[in-house]
């Protein structure tokens, strides 16, 4: 973060200064447990505690100030505010104002965090980048990536997620993105939001918020994602294999674990791309973060080249020999479109045994819960998919569209450790083993029992403890 005199905090949230105006404040807290000396401590109130009950140990861990909605006579400098969530959002924004970086904000219900992290690496090629970690892509993350600033970052990118319409309308306008990426338009949330229709609007509002200089970066593939290019003031159309496009790809080829390699073919030239995770979509989501490196004038070599070795979030599309066996760790979440796409990426690494799709539940897809459930079932069985373990009894859908489907082998398990147990019994030389599901199924576990039982070894073949500590995982 940028060093700031409190009172300059004070006038970015227009509240009440008690105490020493030129107190320096070198970070942001709003975890009593992670203040570090020279932090503003925020106590935020949510559902479950109240950051005004932690003020006390933010001050003992060394917090120079705080920033609250009441009087609390810590023994600190206090900025005193009516609402505290709306004075951090403030505080981001004022912070982004002073750095002016070129601003990235990536949405979508599919691959917006994958998107993130390759966009975040093009641009560090050549740029000092901020990204936001993880997901951190809510009212609270937003602002904490925006606090993260410094006074030399060039480049930000953030995400922005969406659980209602108008959740994007309020965060954007703190981040004041000059590119807004859209990934892609899906059932996700539908228990809230209640159509497709609805999930629309509420990623049509990053794409709003652009100002008159403003640049869509759009999925055009999609059809609800192109309709936003009305709302854009300008606009680069992507898509993975439509050439009327302004980024597209050609000549896609797959290595044996699914990942790809291709030619970038964008405004500002054509480069070779090799992506180090699994699954043909995602040259897709590199083409996004290609088209905003060029235009935001980064050479698309440097770019290509920081792609092939970019980290990304854990459990996407990671593909880990697990000894003799293949592991796709794709647990983060699941929908039916992330689902369709890991099925294709497990069909299409190369094997001498058997395919095994560990798949719970995806959750927050509406009312077509089960048939989306049975159609995917279905498409393991289209697939040759040779043995299909659902997990949980909120995915049951999956295993009666599979056996309709005429699908053999059909294992059906009440949890995590239950999936873990069978695969250890089952799993064979030359196997490959993908788990998918919502969060809410903690799949990612069996995965990574699954790798610990049978011994990691990275996709060179290389045992995990003779690596470089800081060599990427694959």
């Amino acid at each position: 973060m940028i060093p700031l005199a409190l009172q300059e905090v004070a006038a970015a949230v227009g509240g009440e200064l008690v105490g020493d105006a030129r107190t320096e404040i070198r970070t942001v807290s709003t975890d009593s447990r992670t203040v570090a000396d020279g932090a503003l401590f925020v106590a935020l109130p949510g559902e479950r505690a109240d950051g005004h009950d932690h003020v006390a140990a933010a001050v003992t861990a060394g917090a120079a100030a705080v920033l609250v909605s009441r009087p609390m006579d810590a023994g600190v400098p206090e900025v005193r505010v009516a609402d505290t969530w709306l004075a951090v959002r403030a505080l981001a924004a004022d912070v982004r104002r002073r750095v002016d970086p070129a601003t990235v904000a990536v949405t979508g219900s599919v691959g917006k965090t994958t998107v993130k992290d390759l966009t975040a690496a093009a641009l560090g090629s050549q740029r000092r980048t901020v990204a936001a970690r993880g997901s951190f892509n809510n009212e609270l993350g937003v602002p904490l990536t925006l606090l993260e600033l410094t006074a030399d970052t060039q480049a930000l990118v953030t995400e922005i997620g969406a659980r209602h319409v108008g959740d994007i309308a309020t965060l954007a306008p703190v981040a004041a993105p000059d590119v807004a990426v859209v990934t892609a338009v899906a059932g996700v949330h539908l228990e809230i939001f209640g159509s497709i229709e609805r999930v629309a609007v509420a990623k049509r509002e990053l794409v709003e918020s652009l100002g008159p200089s403003g640049v869509a970066v759009l999925n055009v593939a999609d059809p609800r994602v192109a309709a936003m290019a009305t709302a854009a003031p300008a606009v680069i159309s992507v898509a993975l294999d439509d050439p009327r496009a302004d980024v597209h790809a050609r000549d896609v080829v797959l290595d044996r674990h699914a990942r790809a390699s291709a030619t970038a073919v964008t405004p500002w030239g054509r480069v070779p791309l090799t992506l180090p995770i699994a699954g043909r979509h995602h040259v897709g989501n590199a083409l996004l973060a290609l088209a905003v490196a060029g235009h935001l004038e980064v050479d698309l070599h440097a770019a290509a080249a920081a792609l092939a070795g970019a980290p990304v979030s854990r459990w996407r599309g990671e593909v880990v020999e697990a000894g003799d066996v293949v592991v796709v760790n794709d647990a983060y979440n699941a929908n039916p479109t992330s689902v369709g796409a890991a099925l294709d990426t497990l069909v299409a690494v190369e094997r001498t045994g058997r395919t095994h799709a560990v798949l719970g539940v995806m959750a927050e897809i509406g009312d077509d819960h089960h048939r989306e459930h049975v159609a995917v079932g279905a498409r393991c069985a289209e697939l040759g998919v040779d043995e299909l373990v659902v997990v949980g009894d909120l995915a049951v859908g999956m295993a009666e569209g599979a056996r309709a489907a005429g699908l053999a082998h059909v294992v059906e398990v009440p949890d995590a450790d239950t999936a873990l147990e069978h695969l250890l019994a089952s799993v064979a030389p030359g196997d490959v083993v993908l788990v998918k599901a919502s969060r809410v199924g903690g799949l990612e576990r069996v995965a990574d029992g699954l790798v610990e039982a049978r011994g990691e070894r990275d996709t060179a073949g290389t045992p995990r403890d003779a690596r470089n500590s800081e060599a990427p995982l694959p």
